[in-house]
């Protein structure tokens, strides 16, 4: 039996690994469990400084050296601490690579994989953006999202400043839109085949946690 702990930002995060993620891999006899990042004593979700997340890291990967421990975290967003940052890499892919050797180099655990969402979670939900459809009274934003889609040859390239952000574009398009709420379930209809397909980045992810079971 192979266990994988996977160290997530957010309760978005924690209910896509649930959901979508633990069911998947275990039909190959990979476990995956959720660990929510923790913010302070209390407090859990969200990246507010990389000691923080490179201390609880750290003790997971000594706490079980049998499991092997990974991250669902975004890349937009981390803090300025967070290695690999000052890597003058423009193409987003390649410095997000960077960032998670940067990531492994730091932790310096046999049993961790270091992984980083491009550029954020929504940017998933932008795969089939007619998912949406069912969680929406008006339609018309579908087209619109379509139409932001297609202006990218991968979901995962939408870009990541402030206002053009995944989560930016769906919410001036779609002001309900609740990230924790409708995020992991329109995940869920839109299918890890379908989103494995689209996002070359999060699917080497997926394909290197197969791996662990060859």
């Amino acid at each position: 039996m192979i266990r994988v702990n996977v160290f997530v930002e957010g309760q978005t995060e924690e209910t896509f690994v649930r959901e979508l993620l633990v069911p998947y891999f275990s039909n190959v006899e990979i476990y995956l469990t959720p660990i929510l990042a923790q913010t302070s004593p209390g407090h859990k979700g969200g990246i507010v400084s990389y000691g923080k997340v490179k201390h609880q890291l750290g003790r997971l990967c000594r706490q079980d050296s049998k499991a092997v421990v990974t991250t669902l975290i975004d890349y937009y967003g981390l803090p300025a601490d967070f290695p690999g940052q000052t890597n003058p890499e423009q193409d987003a892919e390649k410095r997000a690579v960077a960032m998670e050797q940067a990531l492994a180099d730091d932790i310096q655990q046999p049993n961790f994989i270091p992984n980083l969402v491009l550029h954020e979670f929504e940017a998933l939900l932008f795969c089939e953006p007619a998912k949406f459809a069912d969680w929406l009274d008006d339609e018309a934003p579908i087209a619109q999202l379509q139409a932001i889609k297609a202006q990218f040859a991968s979901p995962e390239l939408i870009n990541n400043s402030p206002q053009t952000a995944p989560s930016k574009r769906i919410l001036a398009l779609v002001p309900e839109y609740r990230k924790t709420l409708h995020g992991p379930f329109i995940a869920a209809d839109i299918g890890l085949d379908a989103i494995r397909a689209q996002c070359p980045h999060f699917n080497r992810w997926i394909e290197r946690l197969l791996a662990l079971g060859h």
